[in-house]
């Protein structure tokens, strides 16, 4: 594997940034072109929890309106989609599928609700990473948050399943103007270590 050059580096990492304004249209080829690509990171024994809701139409926004907090409102429901990322707190059924050489199945059936959350959320939030840089890598800006009511998100949208809401990522074509400048990252010597 070779080294990115530094404009990919520049349009994932270093001059992306997380955006509260959008325009443009997003069609139904980018968003599978964009789960095409975020499906592929690894999550733990491949169990891929994470579910997604690509909410595009004003029937659809209209029901998630009243789970969002108040500062993100507006620009969610101005953005072209809003991507709901769940996790499927029974992720372990399509596991004969995602882990076939092995009964990983068994591995997680009947254990208790909490050891489930704890898999598909920290697997749904490894796949929320993804789709950040899959939609920055198809030329689409983001703007993550967690400034919901899931309560509510869960009730409108994943009722009657054993799938539970993490995060919303709105999509769209960022408006430079609304960026809010870059606040600090902590250096490699407070965060990091080499042993």
């Amino acid at each position: 594997m070779t080294q990115l050059p530094d404009p990919s580096l520049d349009q994932l990492f270093r001059q992306a940034r997380t955006h509260n304004a959008f325009s443009g249209e997003i069609d139904d080829a980018t968003l599978r072109r964009l789960y095409d690509l975020l499906k592929l990171g690894p999550t733990e024994a491949n169990a891929c929890p994470a579910r997604f809701v690509f909410v595009r139409s004003a029937e659809a926004k209209a029901r998630l309106a009243p789970a969002l907090s108040e500062g993100n409102r507006a620009k969610t429901l101005a953005a072209p989609v809003t991507v709901i990322v769940g996790h499927d707190l029974r992720f372990y059924d399509k596991l004969p599928v995602l882990f076939p050489h092995t009964d990983a199945k068994s591995w997680f059936e009947g254990s208790p609700e909490e050891r489930l959350q704890r898999v598909a959320l920290r697997g749904s939030s490894m796949q929320t990473a993804y789709l950040i840089l899959a939609a920055r890598a198809l030329g689409l800006d983001t703007g993550p948050m967690t400034g919901f009511d899931n309560a509510q998100v869960d009730e409108a949208f994943f009722k009657g399943t054993t799938i539970r809401s993490n995060v919303l990522v709105n999509l769209g074509h960022g408006e430079p103007a609304a960026v809010h400048p870059r606040l600090p990252r902590l250096p490699f010597d407070e965060a990091a270590r080499i042993e």
